[in-house]
């Protein structure tokens, strides 16, 4: 799960889906990069169940797998911030 958190790209889109749940071309969209960049960033967040992927109609939906995800994200953006 850390290696997957550890790339700042990973981070973004957990961030992104941390207030929707967003389709890959709706991640591609708004962080201006190609459908296949993305989803090979998904399938690493997927593999590390930090997200959960549902199909609607023909697009797959994707969102954050649970609070404690949210919480671990949030709690580690907000640590390497803090200056020591």
């Amino acid at each position: 799960m850390f290696d997957a958190l550890s790339d700042v790209a990973r981070l973004r889109t957990l961030m992104l889906l941390a207030d929707n749940n967003l389709s890959v071309s709706e991640i591609a969209a708004a962080e201006e990069e190609k459908i296949t960049t993305v989803s090979a960033r998904l399938q690493v967040l997927h593999a590390a169940r930090l997200i959960e992927r549902q199909r609607e109609g023909k697009s797959v939906i994707y969102r954050i797998a649970d609070d404690h995800v949210l919480t671990l994200v949030r709690n580690a953006i907000a640590h390497a911030a803090e200056r020591h």
